[in-house]
């Protein structure tokens, strides 16, 4: 037999097997595991309403609010949540879109701008010098899970220091529980806004009383100084 006709009779069999291998290829690739959902991102978003902001105080200080640190365990983007007893376990598809720590900062800042106790508050990295300081920790954040309904935890520790001397002027933990509506990661991140909304107002009424002994010094000094103005 010569090799065209060789040829001639091969290539039927040669297109049956192109088929048969192309089927096979699809019909395995349906049984490969699919790709990998990204993960649901949330965010901390509790912020105080712009219409909540109140006049300035005479003699108003004014506020640096250095970066909100974390604690170990709660210094990432996991959403943290708690079965057992001191034992910190992560969602697998929900994060947060970043730290709590750094989504705190602007919370921070628009809650105490709203008091209308201070001049102006701005955060570190603003430039702006400062009369007083705000440190801030996030100690816990997390949605404990145990006997009936779930609830999120968020306790943050503050400091007010003054600037010039930097002693510590005052400090104080805030602790905040709000049960979720759900027992999924979407309810304990709007528990947790409610919770961060809570400490945010409790934040920043304690920056404008423990800020009321700097007030009262400038306004001492300022009366003394009136005081000693020759009259004419």
């Amino acid at each position: 037999m010569s090799s065209p006709t060789l040829s001639r009779w091969f290539m039927p069999f040669l297109g049956l097997a192109a088929v048969l291998g192309l089927a096979l290829t699809t019909g395995c690739s349906g049984l490969l595991p699919k790709g990998t959902a990204p993960p649901r991102v949330y965010v901390l978003d509790a912020a105080r309403s712009p219409g909540a902001t109140t006049p300035r105080v005479e003699a108003a200080p004014t506020l640096i609010i250095n970066p909100t640190r974390a604690a170990p365990g709660f210094d990432s983007q996991h959403i943290v949540y708690v079965r057992t007893a001191h034992q910190l376990e992560h969602f697998a598809r929900s994060d947060w879109v970043d730290t709590p720590a750094r989504m705190l900062a602007p919370l921070i800042v628009s809650a105490v701008e709203s008091t209308g106790g201070f001049r102006a508050a701005g955060p570190a990295t603003s430039g702006i010098a400062g009369d007083l300081r705000l440190d801030t920790e996030v100690l816990r954040l997390q949605q404990e899970f145990g006997d009936g309904p779930s609830r999120v935890r968020f306790t943050l520790r503050a400091t007010l220091s003054d600037s010039a001397t930097r002693q510590v002027m005052s400090w104080r933990e805030f602790d905040e529980t709000v049960r979720s509506e759900s027992e999924d990661p979407y309810g304990g991140v709007v528990a947790a806004n409610r919770a961060v909304q809570l400490v945010m107002e409790q934040l920043a009424a304690f920056c404008t009383l423990a800020a009321e002994p700097w007030r009262a010094s400038k306004r001492m000094g300022l009366k003394t100084a009136e005081q000693q103005l020759p009259v004419r």
